[in-house]
Order: C-alpha cells, then sequence, then structure tokens
C-alpha cells in the first residue's frame, strides 16, 4: 500500500529568513535564524491547516526532521483570499543550510491534503559562499 500525497495549487507558501546575530555564537557553531511564512489561499473553499512537516538540512548535510501539530501552537483555517503569516526561528550548527517540508490541511469536506513548503535557504553574513 502506497501513500498517496496530494498537492493543492490553490496555496502559495512564500518565506523570508534573516541571520539573527544576537543570538548567535559563530565560535560555539550556534547560528540563529528567524523566518517567516506567509500560507495565502486563493482558492476557492477554506482549509485549516493541521500539521507540519519540516526537513532541515545544516551544511554538512545533516538532515533532521520536525513533525508536529499545527504551527506556532496554532491550526488555522485559512479563508479564500485570506494569507496567515507567523514567525519562527530555527538553530542550525553550521552557518548556512536550508529548511523545506510539508503543510497537512483537512478541506471543509474533511479531506486531507499537503501543501509543499518550498525550500529556502538559511546563510549566516559570515557563511563562506
Amino acid at each position: 500500500m502506497s501513500l498517496k500525497k496530494t498537492t493543492h495549487t490553490e496555496f502559495r507558501i512564500t518565506t523570508t529568513s534573516v541571520y539573527v546575530d544576537s543570538e548567535s555564537a559563530p565560535d560555539q557553531n550556534k547560528f540563529f535564524f528567524a523566518y517567516k511564512i506567509a500560507i495565502k489561499n486563493s482558492g476557492s473553499s477554506p482549509a485549516q491547516l493541521i500539521s507540519r512537516h519540516w526537513i532541515i538540512t545544516d551544511a554538512l548535510g545533516h538532515v533532521e526532521e520536525v513533525r508536529g501539530p499545527g504551527v506556532v501552537g496554532l491550526q488555522p483555517k485559512i479563508t479564500p483570499g485570506q494569507t496567515f503569516e507567523y514567525d519562527s526561528a530555527c538553530p542550525l550548527k553550521t552557518s548556512s543550510g536550508s529548511m523545506k517540508g510539508f503543510y497537512q490541511f483537512v478541506d471543509e469536506n474533511g479531506e486531507s491534503f499537503d501543501v509543499e513548503i518550498p525550500e529556502f535557504y538559511l546563510v549566516a553574513p559570515t557563511a563562506v559562499h
């Protein structure tokens, strides 16, 4: 049996990230990044964000997967035309890395579907390019 992963193009995910110097300690391999996520419902039906699945990769290729309910303690219902935004953070042991993943939603008929979070990069100003 295979798990079918459906995606909905009615939801648009945009991301921005920033290095937080005041929370970082490069000499101790602690690099702290803040990011903002905007989730826009461009469709015609509401859906509720139920859970998240992040895949976080640092510059050494170490992968950490994070799964959990909702985002920042919320499981928002996003109506047509609405954009839900939230801020969060990610510590890394390297000066750069990336994040990507999926949000799981449930529509008004009780059907669940996934929305892909496009990969975005976390890069400290001191990172070697």
